[in-house]
């Protein structure tokens, strides 16, 4: 009984706020192929993440949410989209070279910078953009107003900046060439819009903070990894570099947050932290204690660190076991924006999650990922979970597998065989999704077409 009224006041409390009080500010931080076991709130582990850790701690953390793919084009298309990527034309990853790209991110659909942008609005990114090269999917085509970062899918090197001897730094649609580590830049790039939006009191900002790092090539920055060797002297070369990399990071998440506090904005800003997909396995990361890890749709590659602060309106302190995917934060966003979102979303509001409460609606959670190579040949694999039932693939080769995940959730028993019934009826459902997901063609229009 206690439970149940504590969580009717907290919808009373959060339905007041909202009717009465400014709109909430709305800041995501994303990170890049950073794995579960690579942020400390969530167990013991050799890397030190006090700050991200802080808005765990500070607010709700989630401890069973999921990217929407592998890889890092999908996850940002379904993230901006609250739809499954391969309805908006990115079930693959959009590179800078053509022949190696998979995806075209559909110019009809709206993304959640627009859709906030009509609701009063100033939205921006900062970081990595990664869903497109030209017109119209450039990010100041896409619903926001102001853009300063990379438009490319990974650097050669955080110092360079470049892609295959590229450069695809903008302010705008300005061509940069900006000097230092890439966390750093994002970092006091971040920092200088939030102190402008400080000054901006009257009108709310979406910021879409969107590093790099820790994706590869990994570079920390020297006098980190001196720090990190000389605290884990045990440590072998490539996971030192990874938690100097890390640890880096979430020190320069830290003077963001910093600047949230300073400019007066911390208390109704919605702050997000959560990755694209999990950590790549030859890059020694870390994604304990699920099996796999980027490119895998094993919970390895797909389950990430996610977290919500805001302190107005969220109890510090809360946790969540709540099996959602990133892009439930469209709709949520939206929501507490006072925006009634679209119909035909795939995502589902963590609203009720954050008034301390349930999500009623039964889902299904649908992942593809489309690659070229030898070992994908440009086809696509899926992998759906219903019910605590997990039926897929890792490549588009190999025999379908089935795993119960309340029973074995380090996925170590496949039952594809001995339980047919269960096999059959994920099967169907993955056949309508992927139909479905068919419909939206994931290639550039040819010339003279419209988009």
């Amino acid at each position: 009984m206690k439970s149940i009224l504590a969580a009717i006041i907290g919808l009373l409390a959060l339905n007041c706020a909202n009717s009465f009080a400014a709109p909430p500010n709305f800041l995501i931080i994303l990170t890049d192929d950073q794995g579960y076991g690579d942020v400390s709130a969530y167990h013991a582990t050799d890397v030190r993440t006090p700050n991200i850790d802080r808005l765990g701690a500070q607010g709700m953390l989630f401890t069973a949410m999921r990217a929407n793919c592998t890889v890092c084009s999908p996850s940002r298309a379904a993230l901006l989209t609250g739809r499954y990527p391969d309805r908006v034309g990115v079930p693959g990853v959009i590179r800078t070279q053509p022949e190696d790209s998979w995806g075209y991110f559909d110019p009809k659909i709206p993304t959640l910078a627009d859709e906030l942008k009509r609701a009063g609005y100033h939205t921006a990114i900062i970081g990595k953009w990664h869903l497109g090269l030209e017109s119209p999917n450039l990010p100041n085509q896409r619903g926001f107003d102001f853009f300063h970062g990379f438009l490319g899918d990974m650097m050669d090197s955080y110092t360079t900046h470049l892609r295959h001897g590229i450069n695809y730094m903008r302010h705008n649609a300005e061509v940069i060439d900006p000097k230092g580590h890439a966390t750093d830049i994002f970092s006091d790039w971040a920092v200088e819009y939030l102190r402008e939006r400080a000054k901006a009191k009257n009108r709310p900002f979406f910021l879409y903070l969107a590093y790099n790092a820790p994706h590869f090539p990994i570079e920390p920055p020297a006098e980190w990894l001196a720090r990190v060797k000389a605290r884990a002297p045990q440590l072998d070369e490539k996971r030192a570099k990874n938690v100097a990399l890390v640890e880096h990071l979430d020190a320069r998440i830290g003077c963001v947050l910093a600047a949230l506090k300073e400019g007066g904005l911390e208390e109704n800003t919605v702050v997000v932290f959560t990755a694209d997909n999990g950590g790549s396995l030859p890059h020694a990361q870390n994604n304990d204690p699920w099996r796999g890890g980027k490119q895998d749709h094993y919970d390895g590659g797909l389950r990430v660190p996610f977290m919500v602060r805001w302190p107005a309106q969220l109890k510090p302190g809360s946790r969540s076991d709540s099996a959602g995917l990133n892009f439930d934060l469209f709709p949520t966003f939206l929501e507490l924006a006072g925006v009634k979102p679209a119909a035909d979303l795939d995502a589902i509001s963590l609203v009720p999650v954050l008034q301390g409460g349930t999500i009623a609606t039964p889902r299904e959670l649908y992942f593809v990922r489309r690659e070229g190579g030898p070992l994908y040949s440009g086809k696509s694999y899926e992998a759906i979970i219903r019910g605590g039932w997990k039926l897929m693939q890792n490549n588009p080769f190999s025999p379908l597998e089935l795993y119960n995940l309340k029973t074995d959730p380090q996925e170590r028993t496949n039952l594809a065989v001995t339980n047919p019934k269960i096999f059959n009826e994920l099967s169907t459902a993955l056949r309508g999704q992927i139909q479905r997901g068919g419909a939206t063609p994931w290639q550039k229009p040819p010339s003279g077409c419209s988009p």
